[in-house]
């Protein structure tokens, strides 16, 4: 199954266990079954402290798990880990064999500190880019802890679990049997969510931190750039963000970044945090703040009750999914409306699907579901489509793909357990039509992230943040970059100039201002 370029990898690899491990694979007769033993054995082969026991059987078949020779594996892959879960089984081995996780040690040791039986199983897709960081971070917590275990299930592969379950988007997470959360998550944040004090922990912990110079609020491309340009300057530089990356986290393939000819968005998100970290910058992730306030330093307040001061502030909290806003959307998230057809795209197989929205982001996500699914509708609210020509030019090509233009979706249509259809309306005609439909993909473009700022800065109607060639603001001494500001373009490569000006603009109001 793996290329020699790919052994050779794996051996250098693998050179870094210390502690023996064992792989363990519990087989049936399928053909994904005989691959995984396949996988087993030559991964096994490729260094002389991993062993591989076949067993026949077994409550979950197929199933590899991996553990420290002599313990009881906690950690499970049940399906091909290829794909995007490859990497999560080199480093699930790795870990096993004594190798460091890449964590904070804060994490690490509130992991070890859980003191409760915890059962996960991670329901994922191989293309799935989001389902490696639950994974992953899943696996570092029960190879930290003896009471927890983690198992990622291929839902293409297991499909009478995910029916039985009614499972429509991945990555989907079951603790002890229960449905524990849908989307990506950290281990931070899955810590979180388990150990009920440690909100209040960190609230403390964040509330006695020192005032910053320049406190930058989130961490996608533009909270990344101002935060590296605020920190070259020498001045005391912090970053509070839900995640780092933002919303580049959720983009798949990327071939305008310039320099760089093709990358996907969770590498350039770790790149982005490499680079900060390699600043002297507090980053405090997993937070988000609530409100702002000035008197003679600014405040942020967080959600959690914590409180962060600063001389000055930049505000970029980027942008999210614009919701279709019909009745039903919400209902049947996750019960077949979705937002990303690179994750949730595998689980509708072989049946009919909509993307709503007639720009790139939606005709790529036609294309992409066209080479899955049995036929894909597409629907535009406007005349005409404003997606490229390229892509117009490839999705006519394509024969289960169908463009209905001046079509305002009315309401997602659904059984009570999942989405049946939707209903539209011909704008033209102003007739009404029902699509049965198994899922829907929402492509309309994005929402700024800016609602707790209403009533503290000048917004504009749409709710982006208004500021002037420098990232000033309306409030003196807080700035605004990215796409949570009213620039007319919303790209990677801008959003990351757009940190940079607002973090030269809020180093001159620091170095100007009467507050030291």
């Amino acid at each position: 199954m793996l290329d020699s370029n790919v052994k050779q990898q794996l051996g250098t690899y693998f050179q870094n266990i210390t502690n023996p491990i064992e792989i363990t694979v519990s087989t049936d007769q399928s053909a994904k079954a005989k691959e995984l033993v396949s996988l087993a054995q030559e991964v096994s082969a490729l260094s002389d402290k991993i062993t591989c026991q076949i067993i026949e059987g077994g409550s979950r078949t197929p199933l590899l798990q991996i553990a420290p020779q002599g313990e009881v594996p906690r950690v499970g892959f049940a399906g091909i880990p290829m794909g995007h879960e490859f990497t999560s089984f080199v480093l699930a081995l790795l870990q096993a064999g004594g190798h460091p996780a890449k964590e904070d040690a804060q994490v690490l040791e509130q992991a070890q500190s859980i003191d409760q039986s915890l059962h996960f199983e991670v329901y994922a897709s191989l293309t799935c880019q989001n389902c490696p960081t639950v994974v992953q971070a899943l696996n570092v917590f029960a190879h930290m802890n003896p009471q927890v275990t983690s198992t990622m299930i291929d839902g293409a592969l297991f499909k009478a679990e995910v029916e039985q379950r009614n499972i429509m988007a991945v990555p989907t997470i079951y603790l002890n049997g229960e449905e524990f959360g849908q989307g990506r998550m950290t281990l931070a944040e899955i810590l979180n969510k388990v150990d009920a004090g440690a909100g209040e922990k960190q609230a403390q912990k964040l509330s006695e931190k020192a005032p910053f110079d320049v406190l930058v609020i989130g961490g996608g491309p533009a909270g990344a750039a101002a935060a590296i340009y605020a920190a070259r300057k020498g001045i005391r530089t912090g970053v509070v963000a839900d995640r780092f990356g933002g919303q580049v986290m959720d983009t798949n393939a990327i071939e305008n970044f310039i320099s760089v000819p093709e990358t996907d968005g969770p590498k350039l998100a770790a790149s982005l945090e490499q680079h900060v970290l390699s600043y002297d910058v507090d980053v405090m992730k997993t937070q988000r703040v609530a409100k702002l306030s000035k008197n003679e330093l600014i405040e942020l307040e967080l959600e959690n009750g914590g409180t962060l001061q600063s001389k000055s502030v930049i505000i970029a909290t980027g942008a999210r999914w614009r919701e279709m806003n019909v009745p039903g959307e919400r209902e049947y998230r996750g019960k077949g409306v979705a937002y990303c057809p690179h994750c949730d795209g595998p689980l509708f197989k072989g049946k009919k699907v909509a993307v709503i929205g007639g720009g790139n982001s939606g005709i790529e996500a036609a294309i992409d579901l066209a080479g899955i699914v049995e036929h894909v509708t597409v629907l535009e609210f406007a005349e005409e489509l404003r997606a490229d020509a390229v892509l117009l030019k490839k999705a006519r090509s394509m024969p289960n793909i169908e463009i209905i233009t001046q079509a305002a979706t009315s309401e997602v249509l659904g059984d009570g357990q999942r989405v049946t259809g939707l209903q539209y309306t011909d704008r033209v005609h102003q007739q009404s039509h029902q699509l049965e439909v198994a899922g829907i993909f929402v492509q309309i473009g994005l929402v700024p992230n800016s609602e707790w700022l209403r009533g503290t800065l000048e917004l504009t109607e749409r709710g982006e943040i208004i500021t002037d060639a420098k990232g000033q603001t309306s409030l003196p001494g807080v700035f605004a970059a990215g796409d949570v500001t009213h620039s007319p373009y919303k790209q990677i490569i801008i959003s990351m100039g757009s940190g940079a000006t607002a973090a030269l603009g809020a180093f001159d109001y620091y170095i100007r201002s009467s507050v030291q």
